[in-house]
């Protein structure tokens, strides 16, 4: 277990290095002098070269990477170009929090709800509830989630309008902290950027489900006469959730990168709302963090998904 894991986190360093490296040449030969930007058209040429001498961009391009890669090992990103002596790990750290608390809400409906009903589906399947499950699911998953978000606001601002509820459409309220003031700003942009995920699940769980109860262990489980929810707990859904694993672990990875979508339409001030900020200033310090900070959650959830399978499927061994 131990060397597997290491073996997979030299692997994890190996990414992470390489989008690093990406990024940095990306930032290096973006146009335009991120000094020039700072202090206007016309800078004073001292104050240019010291400022430039701060960031460390009067080195070569090998040693700025150099130090760059140092400090990113103590989570140091940096300076960031657009707020003076503000640290890039200042800026993250108001946004990250709110990032992380949509994604862990949304992946936990995802799987509370979304793997159930499948389930549900594929022992019910061909009938009248599976029927309506599935077609509610497509629906649902077809929707694309800008256009879901948007009529969740709608529907809001209608029934605030007729009940004087005051439901809030946009902002998050405070991080991790669950008041009704609170929920009542989460609960909205959680349930939209989940709707998908759910749909997602359903079907995928219903799938495996189906597949697995074809097979002939299973088939022999009930002709030894084992109950019925004997042969669908133990046998059959431990190897449906073999396929389900991969997923989790990618969905995992990807739930903060997808947030984009909804922290923009619905206002929140997370890591999506410092990324487009940080890109239309041109700062790319805080850019090269955001990039690096997805492609550990990716790496991270594939990691986890490798783990998982030796939960699940006796038949994978760690090495």
């Amino acid at each position: 277990m131990v060397q597997f894991l290491v073996k997979r986190f030299i692997g994890l360093l190996f990414v992470v290095i390489g989008v690093t490296f990406i990024t940095f040449v990306m930032g290096l030969n973006a146009p335009g002098d991120p000094i020039v930007a700072m202090m206007g058209v016309h800078p004073d040429p001292k104050e240019y070269l010291a400022l430039k001498h701060i960031y460390g961009l009067d080195l070569p391009w090998w040693q700025q990477y150099y130090n760059y890669l140092h400090n990113l090992f103590t989570f140091n990103f940096g300076l960031s170009y657009e707020y003076k002596n503000r640290s890039v790990t200042d800026i993250l750290a108001s946004g990250v929090p709110i990032s992380l608390e949509l994604g862990f809400w949304a992946l936990f409906i995802d799987l509370l709800v979304g793997i159930p009903l499948g389930i549900i589906s594929a022992l019910k399947a061909n009938t009248w509830v599976d029927t309506t499950n599935m077609t509610f699911m497509l629906v649902l998953y077809a929707t694309p989630t800008f256009a879901l978000a948007f009529f969740t606001q709608a529907f809001i601002l209608w029934l605030d309008k007729r009940t004087g509820l005051g439901w809030p459409v946009s902002q998050w309220g405070n991080p991790w902290h669950y008041s009704w003031s609170d929920i009542q700003f989460k609960l909205a942009p959680i349930l939209v950027y989940a709707a998908t995920g759910v749909a997602y699940f359903a079907r995928l769980s219903r799938t495996a489900t189906l597949e697995v109860l074809c097979q002939d262990y299973v088939r022999t489980a009930r002709s030894k006469g084992l109950r019925e929810q004997l042969v669908i707990y133990r046998h059959a859904l431990r190897n449906a959730m073999i396929p389900l694993v991969t997923v989790i672990g990618i969905t995992i990875g990807f739930l903060v990168a997808g947030a984009y979508f909804i922290e923009s339409i619905f206002n929140i001030p997370g890591i999506a709302d410092i990324t487009l900020t940080s890109i239309s200033n041109r700062d790319y310090p805080v850019i090269q963090a955001t990039t690096v900070l997805l492609a550990i959650a990716v790496v991270l959830g594939n990691l986890l998904s490798d783990i998982l399978y030796t939960l699940v499927d006796p038949r994978v061994k760690i090495r």
